[in-house]
């Protein structure tokens, strides 16, 4: 039986940081599985996260009026991408589990890992509008976050300072992750790393090796199929009109982002339904 694949992307600089013993904990607790393990520590490869030309090595086919969305899909379709990106895009594909590090840094992810989204999962290589959310390229691939905050968990509540982490995880694991067709599955959150006792340390990390034991098998987030919706300019990609007859009577509403103007339901990007 051919092992599984997993790809470990890291943001994070510090080889001191919890991050990094969470990335070293997934690597241990995976390869002891039988997984084999991929990481990209994007600090320690000095990724490059900003776009440009440059990103394209051959030349563009309209220079005169460069647009990168359109340019680097031909690029992927026709070749040449740069080769680090390129390279960045065989280790995705190859991955069955992709499982992304990170500190929480102004309610997002870091720059670099902003930046390895936005080079990396190129059009119709990542996506296309004839293929996006459970219909999209890595529809048959799971994906995690593993995310530390420096606020408590409370800061992160419905009635906490920061508000509901579960609306501020939709840009990424809805908008980004699932967009592309990711099976998105409940995410690691460490609150207030900063103030965590030793011992509690250890016993996150035990936990978090025991988690991914069984990983593969976890139920993913709900997400609206995309058959909720008419997948066309002409329709406007709108939710179907049986649909929403369907969910008026409902007392909270679908996800976080399609909550139909009624509450959103509980836990809906921390929690997979059971």
């Amino acid at each position: 039986m051919t092992a599984r694949k997993a790809l470990i992307v890291l943001a994070h600089e510090e080889k001191t940081s919890f991050n990094y013993a969470m990335k070293e904990a997934a690597v241990e607790a995976l390869q002891r599985k039988g997984w084999e393990v991929t990481v990209s520590d994007l600090y320690a490869m000095n990724f490059n996260p900003v776009i440009s030309r440059k990103d394209i090595t051959g030349k563009p086919k309209d220079p005169e009026n460069f647009k990168y969305p359109a340019e680097s899909i031909l690029a992927y379709k026709e070749g040449p991408l740069s080769p680090d990106v390129e390279a960045k895009q065989k280790k995705l594909e190859a991955a069955n589990l992709v499982i992304f590090f990170f500190p929480l840094q102004w309610c997002g992810v870091p720059a670099i890992l902003k930046g390895w989204f936005e080079r990396v999962f190129i059009g119709e290589f990542a996506y296309s509008y004839a293929a996006i959310y459970d219909k999209g390229p890595f529809r048959n691939k799971k994906a995690v976050l593993s995310i530390t905050t420096g606020g408590s968990s409370s800061m992160y509540s419905l009635q906490g300072v920061h508000g509901d982490m579960n609306v501020i995880l939709w840009p990424i694991q809805s908008c980004i992750l699932h967009f592309c067709g990711f099976q998105v599955l409940e995410p690691q959150l460490t609150y207030s790393v900063g103030h965590i006792p030793a011992d509690a340390r250890i016993q996150t990390l035990k936990g978090w090796k025991k988690h991914l034991a069984t990983v593969w098998d976890e139920t993913p987030l709900y997400f609206p199929p995309s058959s909720f919706f008419d997948l066309n300019f002409q329709a406007g990609f709108l939710m179907k009109k049986e649909v929403q007859e369907e969910q008026k009577n409902k007392k909270s509403g679908l996800s976080v982002g399609h909550h139909l103007g009624k509450s959103i339901p509980t836990d809906n990007q921390i929690k997979a339904r059971k």
